[in-house]
């Protein structure tokens, strides 16, 4: 048995993290800042490990998603800025101050209720410029307004997300980036002019939309080495590569006849006699159940087909084509051959989805 002594686990080399990291601030050029995401542990990667990493590749900033996460990577003495992106309820609000995050507000209304606090803070605004999901839905106009009546208020910074940057059919990309411009430039005009702008997470990056890269991009998957699927898009020379490799061990090797069912509600019957073994690895895990009778575990390269259902923790697979696989031999659930792209594509779901969803059984080991 070679590996660590664990059921499963997942090998992420903070290398390629670093690695990621540096292909995405060579693409946008010295002039643009790059604040990667770690929100989602990291997308399932370990924000804390993975935040270390980046900044020791030169981050100064982090983003995350929520107060919870921007507080673990304080009391774990990450230093960088930390802008928390996903909202904040009245409650959560203390924790800006007392943890020196940088929040996004959402609303008008959100940037005077920081007002009231008459305490000093930097915040960024969100307008929303066609998502319908977050952020403020105020014209430019009574943005202005309430940029001027600020005094403990520092606004530092102006916001947007794109929903469809990598469909080339679409014009919501165009059409978003004139409604953020609309904003700018009134507050160009009245003086008011927060000096970050940002716009792109990966997908505006990796498909070379420059006019959206502004003073900082949100890198978040291409970080873990991944971009999601163009529609009839050009894809630029972003030299990334996955940065986590997933393994499970095989608990249990046997052989079985022709019609011997497998699995919940046998949906697979052995066509012919086969070797098949049992894999220390679920849906509980994050191997998708959709990948039931459809996906494939990996071994030096040979696929090995998945037997029927994924359990919550186990999963059966054809050892036909690696007879020298015995129990306690590791398997790839994820990795060269199997990468997060391509189980996403199988399972119907998206890289996003998979890479988050690797659960905390699988133990992470971190490889410098």
């Amino acid at each position: 048995m070679t590996g660590p002594e664990y059921r499963t686990w997942a090998e992420v080399s903070l290398r390629q993290v670093r690695e990621n990291f540096r292909a995405v601030a060579a693409t946008v050029g010295r002039g643009v800042v790059v604040a990667p995401v770690v929100k989602a542990d990291a997308y399932g990667h370990g924000a804390v490990p993975v935040s270390r990493a980046l900044i020791n590749a030169g981050a100064t900033w982090l983003a995350v998603s929520c107060v919870q996460e921007g507080v673990a990577l304080r009391q774990s003495g990450i230093d960088a800025r930390v802008l928390v992106m996903g909202g904040l309820l009245p409650f959560e609000r203390e924790a800006v101050f007392t943890h020196r995050l940088t929040p996004v507000a959402h609303s008008l209304d959100e940037l005077r209720d920081y007002e009231t606090a008459a305490r000093p803070l930097t915040v960024h605004l969100k307008v929303d410029t066609g998502m319908s999901r977050l952020g403020a839905t105020a014209t430019p106009a009574e943005v202005v307004q309430a940029l001027r009546g600020l005094k403990h208020l520092r606004v530092e910074g102006l916001m947007s997300h794109f929903a469809s940057a990598e469909d080339f059919t679409s014009e919501q990309t165009l059409d978003q980036v004139r409604s953020f411009e609309g904003v700018c430039e009134a507050l160009r005009e009245a003086g008011s002019m927060p000096e970050i702008t940002h716009l792109a997470s990966t997908n505006p990056i990796a498909y070379g939309r420059r006019e959206t890269w502004n003073v900082l991009v949100r890198p978040g998957l291409a970080i873990y080495g991944y971009v999601s699927p163009s529609v009839e898009g050009p894809l630029g020379n972003l030299a990334i590569a996955p940065a986590l490799t997933w393994y499970a061990r095989l608990l249990k090797v046997r052989e079985i006849g022709a019609g011997t069912p497998v699995g919940y509600m046998a949906r697979f019957r052995a066509p012919h006699a086969m070797r098949i073994g049992t894999v220390a690895a679920g849906y509980a895990d994050g191997l998708p159940h959709r990948l039931s009778t459809r996906g494939n575990l990996v071994s030096k390269g040979r696929t090995l087909p998945i037997l029927g259902a994924v359990s919550m923790d186990l999963t059966t697979v054809d050892l036909t084509a690696a007879p020298e696989l015995q129990v306690g031999d590791a398997v790839t659930v994820l990795g060269p051959g199997m990468d997060a792209q391509r189980i996403a594509e199988l399972a119907g779901e998206i890289p996003y989805s998979v890479l988050g969803g690797i659960g905390n059984r699988v133990r992470r080991v971190y490889i410098e």
